[in-house]
């Protein structure tokens, strides 16, 4: 099933016609979706006292977090869209990975090297959508790479997605750009979620 992972607060944004777009898509074509909509769910990225207790554990007190959980075991498509907010993901995207994926749900710490072994191997493609105002050149550069060298190339690696079955797609200028390349680019997303 593919789950949507969606990070803005703003129905008005660039970001959610993307993913209207996508859903839409879906919809038409009957395929079977669901949306993780952080911001919708009002989702705390901040740990607390006693959620920071459980972390060690893999454990959780909080429902949506759980919630969470057992719409990423049923997935085998991840769809990430989001902001690049000071060239990295927005709070809310880093508290997600922070509250959810735990150990024994996510991965498993070798106790001796302390190299990670992922645990969603269910999920088989992963796609990054990301929007900014400059272009994904300079936010490679610029930013150390925040994106492709740590969420796609760490993070999400070591939750078992492996980099060769996830795309990186980032749609630059977002603010400055013409009304007919968004368009452009919201009639062209379904079918890019599509290449392998």
């Amino acid at each position: 099933m593919k789950t949507i992972v969606y990070a803005h607060p703003w129905e008005g944004s660039f970001n959610h016609a993307i993913l209207t777009s996508i859903t839409n898509d879906l919809e038409a074509k009957r395929e079977i979706f669901q949306v993780i909509d952080l911001y919708r769910d009002e989702f705390n990225p901040a740990y607390t006292a006693e959620e920071l207790k459980l972390f060690n554990k893999g454990e959780t007190p909080y429902e949506l977090v759980k919630e969470y959980q057992r719409k990423l075991k049923q997935a085998t498509e991840l769809i990430f869209i989001f902001p690049v907010w000071w060239w990295d993901l927005p709070a809310i995207l880093k508290g997600f990975i922070d509250k959810v994926m735990l150990s024994g749900f996510a991965f498993l710490e070798d106790k001796k090297t302390g190299e990670l072994k992922g645990l969603l191997t269910n999920i088989r493609k992963t796609t990054v959508i990301s929007t900014s105002t400059t272009d994904k050149e300079y936010i490679e550069y610029e930013g150390g790479n925040a994106i492709q060298g740590v969420f796609i190339n760490r993070t999400l690696a070591d939750l078992g997605l492996k980099n060769e079955y996830t795309n990186w797609i980032h749609f630059s200028g977002v603010n400055l750009t013409t009304d007919e390349k968004r368009r452009q680019f919201l009639e062209e997303i379904p079918q890019k979620l599509k290449v392998e």
